[in-house]
């Protein structure tokens, strides 16, 4: 069977991604816009109604306004802004986050993609809450790195036209302490507080880690590492597409450091837990572009056609 897949910003680093992705499977009709119509309403509204999937690769005004135009049932939106991950009727693109997920996206004709850092974030503190060795009153904060990609077109030419000293060390973002991610951060997780994030941009194309430190005073009492590292196993055992690592991963003590960048041009996630006596650092480590955008667009949809979960990734 042959799907029609249409993608709204198909000219955007995620929807670049998402054709590429696509390029190669003969089961995807892909529906393409004339350059001289990518604007025009009734044009994209006309191919938005005639895929099964169509993704949204727009700014949140724009994804908000592009799902108006749906008037065809049969039409599955994957949207991959901000605009709707917490709207009710809408369902998180994120089949590893709970038992019954996939079932919810299967069914779902309205599919938001997570976010980057929340994905990550979401993958690394979920199983502990649902494990209860973490409190849904905790108040945490979380680090977050990632290769400049994640801003978008205009970041990428900032960084690529060179020149410009400052960004050749990473740079602190969201100082206002409002990123946009949060709402899903917590309400994918049960966490009741906002984390006190920090995303980095670094001088690197792409790759994201999100770290959050944790006193095991915050934990549930008599919590070790060890049962922080099993609740991660346990809940992503048969996960495809998640790796929790050994705990105190050998390999990365043994260089030292951290390597963003290791899931780059995988749909994986990388899980690592690092602990001490009294304290323990969760880390996630994936690509923003694959698993932490198109990556997962890809996999949502997979999902929701019944088809290998793995095609095309």
């Amino acid at each position: 069977m042959t799907y029609a897949v249409f993608v709204d910003g198909q000219e955007g680093t995620t929807g670049l991604r998402i054709h590429e992705y696509l390029a190669a499977r003969r089961d995807i009709e892909v529906l393409r816009i004339d350059a001289d119509k990518r604007k025009d309403p009734a044009e994209r509204a006309r191919l938005l109604n005639a895929a099964d999937v169509a993704f949204l690769c727009l700014p949140d005004a724009a994804s908000r306004e592009a799902a108006a135009m749906i008037t065809n049932p049969k039409t599955c939106l994957i949207d991959a802004s901000t605009a709707h991950r917490t709207v009710p009727g809408w369902t998180y693109g994120l089949p590893e986050l709970r038992a019954g997920q996939r079932d919810a996206i299967r069914q779902a004709k309205r599919i938001a993609n997570p976010g980057c850092h929340a994905t990550a974030f979401i993958l690394a503190l979920r199983p502990l809450v649902d494990a209860g060795l973490l409190d849904a009153q905790a108040l945490i904060s979380a680090t977050s790195i990632t290769g400049y990609s994640g801003g978008g077109k205009s970041m990428i030419a900032q960084y690529e036209a060179g020149g410009d000293a400052k960004l050749n060390s990473p740079r602190p973002y969201a100082l206002g302490l409002k990123h946009k991610h949060l709402p899903e951060m917590m309400a994918c997780t049960g966490l009741q507080n906002a984390p006190v994030f920090m995303p980095i941009v670094g001088s690197f194309y792409k790759g994201l880690a999100v770290t959050v430190p944790l006193h095991l005073s915050q934990l549930r009492a008599g919590t070790t590492p060890e049962q922080v590292q099993q609740a991660l196993q346990a809940h992503y055992a048969g996960e495809r597409f998640i790796r929790v690592m050994p705990l105190r991963d050998a390999a990365t003590l043994e260089e030292g450091f951290f390597d963003v960048q290791a899931c780059n041009d995988t749909n994986r996630v990388d899980l690592f837990v690092f602990g001490s006596d009294s304290q323990i650092l969760v880390m996630a480590r994936l690509d923003n572009l694959g698993k932490g955008a198109s990556g997962a667009a890809v996999q949502a949809m997979n999902v929701h056609l019944g088809l290998d979960e793995g095609l095309g990734l």
